[in-house]
């Protein structure tokens, strides 16, 4: 399967990079040049995958991102500058999977692209143990349908909050640290800061908090985070 890439940045430098390097690793590229572009390839191509520059002029990957967010949960990867921490964190709560800074490294943002997809892959059961439905209280995970529901209300989970929660239901009493959760959602050596480990984390809380749930994940202070109940509020 050739995943389908949109890469949009308003450097025309920065786009061949991504498209050379993303070509070489079997992925079909399509490339726009500002946010409303990016929105007119998006309903037009159905991409697998967005690269999204954050820092574009007028209407910005934020903006791109929030619209894309109230239709589809297509994977964002944002790409950032070094001092926009602010926007790379906001980023993340508003939808967006992870983020490589610039400059970046070709290959280190090809095996991102890749971790994410790698989510969305459907494998048979019987190939993988972890592959069966995942449950406690009323929250269930089917890996291999990439769907997650609790009290049979369907969540709308990026691939990195879905490898979380699944992180979470493989060892539903254990509590995981920051690089333990980390391993988890991104499976190679690819380091995050903690910040964008709690961003995610707080998604995750304040999706299952729409579906009336608010002890999915609970904080060990001093240690890190452990599966609640993940019973309806009273």
């Amino acid at each position: 399967m050739t995943h389908r890439i949109l890469v949009v940045d308003d450097d025309p430098h920065i786009r061949e990079v991504i498209r050379v390097a993303l070509k070489k690793a079997g992925m079909s590229v399509t490339e726009a040049r500002d946010g409303k572009e990016a929105l007119v390839r998006f309903a037009g191509d159905r991409p697998d995958l967005i690269v999204l520059d954050i820092g574009m002029p007028e209407f910005d990957g934020l903006d791109v991102c929030r619209e894309i967010r109230k239709s589809s949960d297509v994977p964002i990867l944002f790409l950032s500058a070094r001092d926009e921490e602010i926007d790379r964190v906001l980023g993340l709560e508003i939808g967006g999977d992870d983020y490589v800074t610039k400059p970046f490294s070709p290959r280190e943002l090809v095996a991102r692209v890749n971790v994410i997809l790698r989510r969305l892959t459907p494998r048979a059961a019987a190939a993988k143990p972890d592959a069966s439905v995942l449950s406690r209280g009323h929250l269930s995970v089917d890996p291999e349908q990439h769907v997650a529901t609790f009290a049979g209300a369907a969540l709308r989970l990026t691939a990195i909050e879905f490898g979380i929660l699944r992180a979470f239901l493989t060892r539903p009493t254990s509590v995981f640290n920051r690089e333990q959760i980390m391993s988890a959602a991104y499976q190679l050596n690819i380091q995050v800061s903690d910040r964008t480990i709690d961003s995610h984390i707080r998604n995750i809380r304040a999706k299952l908090a729409a579906v009336k749930c608010d002890n999915v994940i609970e904080t060990v202070h001093g240690v890190g985070f452990k599966l609640g109940r993940c019973e309806p509020q009273a």
